[in-house]
């Protein structure tokens, strides 16, 4: 699960005593950029990363626009990678791993944690929580490890688990530096070198992630970042020397990731989309099931994969909930995400919330009642006039034949349905082609476990909605994906086990 980010920026001048130069650049380049006000940022430096340094484009006749969404102004132009670019990438990638895969788990603890103190000390309240995820994967180091099995006669075995080489991450714009850290922080924990290529519409924070991991001290090259669109993933996916896949995105695109990766059988991770059921049932806590349903519908703009999108209410409580629920929406904070007190901002381009309104048109067409929200919103700022904004919207009069009930909208829209009966819900809940995330409110301990268990989808949560601990395992079952991010269990998707059979006595043999 995606965690929702702080919208602080703090001061790092109290915490900079015994830093180095480049360390302290670093940290006040990435101060810089995040405490800069929306609509002033200018990006001019290269975005592309390996061997150790930003890399300058090698042909700038295909750039694509960066827009800010928040303003709709262009941020920074992005220069997709060609084939002699990814080439040189992954090849600066598969010499750092030679190195990196090397050290001990503890020399490699040490480099990492270093990372995560630059993140913390550059002073990003709004992404130092992802520090947590290097001091949460670094404790995992050391249960990277085989097993010993007695064999007859004295003979043993052991296993070992070994690196997998360069690693291919490719991310999503919804959280472009967190999904870095993410794929990243495994992979190098594990012995490997990644190479990553962020959505074309958030280029950016990935490099700064790159220069936090050269001043932290990883060898050049161990992680690279590569800009561009499907052009470029194709070409890194069919690369020789990749030997893993770990991507983040949409369904259709995923499903062209494993096919691209199976022609080289290449492991592959795919975190897809999702069409959440979220259930309340009526003795619940109302009131933490109404905060549950704004979490699960309306954090980052509805642009989480997770999302509780597909609201079941028990029809006793329905009334009450939509009450509630909709003085609540009407009342989130829309603008600026730059500034304290605002809960949602832009959506990521026009195209994406032409697309958001087209939905809500139909669900109207459809039968579904707007019960507030659902159309472009004017902040009153005049710096955002331009920018790319929905109000939160609550659909009630929802059928499951209705496609905002079927498909992955990605926006602030809410699709509430009642239901009567526990089996009814279930079967309900679980007529869809998606499992990534599910949630159920209720006093009833026993219910609420065994409801758990009969939904079909890779997370469930009781009592809360879109909380992720770096701690816990995240992935999808059927169409949302497989593998996992996060957790103990992360450590199998980025390592390779050999077995190892030792024989203590003499060979017998029927020769």
């Amino acid at each position: 699960m995606h965690k929702p980010l702080s919208l602080h920026v703090i001061d790092t001048t109290a915490c900079m005593c015994g830093w180095n130069k480049n360390i302290l650049l670093t940290s006040i380049y990435i101060h810089r950029a995040f405490s800069v006000s929306t609509g002033t940022l200018v990006v001019k430096e290269p975005l592309n990363f390996w061997a150790g340094a930003r890399v300058k484009p090698k042909d700038t006749n295909n750039s694509e626009p960066v827009y800010e969404p928040a303003t709709g102004r262009v941020l920074c132009d992005m220069i997709p990678c060609g084939e002699e670019e990814v080439d040189e990438a992954i090849k600066s990638a598969h010499s750092a791993y030679l190195k990196w895969s090397k050290l001990s788990g503890m020399e490699r603890a040490r480099i990492m944690l270093e990372a995560a103190r630059i993140i913390r000390v550059a002073g990003l309240k709004k992404i130092a929580k992802n520090g947590n995820i290097y001091t949460s994967y670094l404790r995992m180091v050391f249960l990277y490890s085989g097993q010993h099995i007695q064999l007859p006669g004295g003979s043993f075995a052991y296993t070992r688990r070994e690196p997998l080489g360069v690693c291919v991450g490719i991310g999503a714009w919804n959280y472009p530096f967190q999904i870095a850290a993410w794929k990243s922080a495994p992979a190098m924990a594990c012995g490997n070198a990644m190479v990553f290529k962020p959505s074309p519409m958030t280029p950016v924070t990935a490099v700064m992630l790159a220069e936090i991991y050269k001043e932290a001290g990883v060898p050049d090259g161990l992680f690279n970042v590569v800009q561009g669109g499907a052009e470029t993933g194709g070409l890194l996916c069919h690369h020789p020397m990749v030997a893993k896949v770990s991507f983040t995105g949409s369904v259709p695109t995923g499903k062209k990731v494993m096919e691209m990766a199976a022609k080289g059988v290449k492991q592959v991770t795919l975190e897809l989309g999702g069409k959440s059921p979220l259930i309340i049932f009526k003795d619940c806590e109302l009131e933490n099931a109404i905060k549950g349903a704004l979490m699960a519908n309306f954090l980052t703009q509805g642009e989480v994969c997770c999302n509780g999108t597909r609201v079941f209410v028990q029809r006793e409580i329905m009334p009450q909930f939509l009450e509630e629920v909709v003085k609540r929406t009407k009342a989130i904070p829309v603008g600026d995400p730059m500034c304290e007190e605002t809960r949602m901002s832009a959506l990521i381009s026009k195209p994406h919330m032409e697309k958001v309104l087209g939905f809500i048109k139909q669900a109207r067409e459809q039968g579904a009642k707007v019960l507030c929200g659902g159309e472009q919103f004017l902040p009153n700022d005049p710096k955002l006039k331009d920018g790319y904004f929905v109000s939160p919207c609550v659909l009630d009069n929802c059928r499951d034949d209705m496609t905002c009930v079927k498909e992955e909208i990605f926006g602030p829209v809410m699709s509430v349905l009642s239901f009567d009966t526990e089996e009814e819900v279930l079967q309900r809940a679980n007529n869809t082609t998606f499992g990534l995330a599910s949630g159920v409110f209720t006093r009833d301990i026993a219910r609420a476990h065994r409801v758990a268990a009969n939904l079909q989808a890779g997370t469930c949560y009781i009592n809360n909605y879109n909380v992720g601990p770096v701690e816990v395992p995240f992935g999808g079952y059927k169409m949302s994906g497989f593998g996992r991010e996060n957790g103990q269990v992360t450590i199998e998707y980025y390592s390779q086990l050999k077995t190892v059979v030792v024989e203590m006595g003499d060979v017998e043999s029927i020769f």
